[in-house]
């Protein structure tokens, strides 16, 4: 049986047992999971009644890509999962995303997922991008995200072709390594059903840092437009 690492990082975060406990509920048993503290300075007796059945990973601030790059390195696991602390996973998150990617040989996938409120209130019918028109999935993607990054599960494999996550970038890391995953010719499968719940509300990093993500999201586009339009006239010219 294949193990998976489930990595949290946590920064501040007043919902981390919720993200812990999901990923505790998995229906899948061969899990490690490891909760990166980035230098949190609140919250973090919540993390005390989870000590016995999680990895914790203390270091000073450095942001989501630092923390998400210190889980890769200690973890274990033959597929890797990233859970934001604010986040939740669906109890069959793990089984059905391993069961699928290994069943179509995938590297990386992600899948649908909805929104919730701060009350753990779903807000939203299914969201995510069905990525069966792969030459729009990629016309898309040259011009920004839209990938879920908690909705993501890869082949530990593929650290050592992509490498890790760029630590430079506050906010577009995420963005930054799917589109080196797409420039280097690997297909990004999409599994069709919602299995994570993302939580909207007034301190995430998506609104705090809204006039920032919008000017950061175009300098990363701008740097890989030139190979992902590449990989668009190499896609057409196969149809």
């Amino acid at each position: 049986m294949d193990k998976v690492t489930i990595i949290i990082p946590f920064y501040n975060c007043t919902y981390i047992s919720h993200a812990i406990q999901s990923a505790l509920n998995q229906t899948y048993r061969n899990i490690e999971i490891i909760v990166v503290n980035d230098g949190s300075i609140q919250h973090n007796e919540k993390l005390e009644r989870f000590r016995d059945q999680v990895t914790i990973i203390s270091k000073t601030n450095g942001g989501t890509a630092s923390a998400l790059n210190a889980g890769l390195q200690a973890a274990s696991g033959d597929f890797i999962c990233w859970l934001s602390s604010d986040d939740i996973f669906l109890p069959q998150k793990v089984e059905l995303q391993v069961a699928f990617m290994k069943e179509v040989g995938a590297l990386i996938s992600s899948t649908n997922f909805k929104l919730m409120n701060e009350d753990n209130v779903l807000t939203s019918s299914t969201l995510g991008f069905d990525n069966t028109d792969y030459l729009a999935f990629l016309k898309v993607m040259r011009r920004s995200c839209v990938i879920n990054g908690c909705t993501v599960m890869m082949d530990k494999k593929l650290i050592s072709q992509i490498g890790y996550f760029d630590e430079q970038l506050p906010s577009t890391q995420d963005y930054d390594y799917w589109l080196r995953v797409l420039c280097s010719d690997i297909k990004f499968y999409h599994y069709n059903q919602p299995l994570t719940h993302y939580r909207v509300h007034s301190k995430m990093g998506s609104e705090t840092r809204k006039s920032s993500i919008g000017k950061e999201v175009k300098l990363v586009s701008k740097k890989y437009k030139r190979m992902m339009t590449q990989q668009i006239i190499q896609r057409i010219k196969n149809m």
